[in-house]
């Protein structure tokens, strides 16, 4: 199934606006607001393009007031469960073409990329948001073949044995 949205949690959606839309490119294409009382919750949506059927994909963000969050509340995916910042992160896929225009558009605003790396099969170049939530813009160089068959052969595997040919 193609994915139709990704959400998470902002404590700033004009910050997050203007780095999804002035900065990554991707327009905002639709805003809900439920009133709940006092409480109340915004989501909001950028598109992030078409997927191979030709079905629109989206980043979500819910801004929201009251509407049972703990007082110290984070929107990070990582560093607030005590991981590295890197382990959760949403990966775009990217052009190089695309790369260079949005580490353009960061660049004329001081922001540097947290990482650039050459995996193999692609590179990429990550960002921190607004929400310290890592995105990736990945460019296929040239992509993995599927093979599901190591794929699950290799969740056995022990990384710390010397002997494995695998390591």
């Amino acid at each position: 199934m193609p994915l139709h949205h990704v959400a998470y949690a902002t404590k700033d959606v004009e910050a997050t606006t203007h780095f999804y839309e002035n900065l990554m490119g991707f327009p905002l294409v639709h805003t809900e607001i439920q009133a709940m009382g006092d409480s109340w919750v915004r989501h909001v949506f950028y598109d992030i393009g078409p997927n191979e059927t030709g079905d629109a994909e989206s980043i979500a963000f819910f801004e929201f007031n009251q509407i049972g969050e703990q007082p110290e509340w984070t929107t990070d995916v990582s560093d607030g469960v005590g991981l590295p910042f890197w382990v959760n992160h949403c990966a775009f896929r990217a052009t190089e073409e695309k790369q260079q225009e949005v580490r353009a558009r960061m660049e004329a605003e001081g922001i540097e990329p947290v990482m650039e790396q050459d995996h193999g099969w692609c590179h990429s170049v990550y960002y921190m948001d607004p929400n310290n939530i890592m995105v990736e813009l990945c460019r296929d160089s040239p992509g993995f073949t599927p093979d599901p068959i190591e794929a699950k052969r290799l969740l056995t595997v022990d990384p710390t044995d010397n002997d494995s040919p695998d390591n």
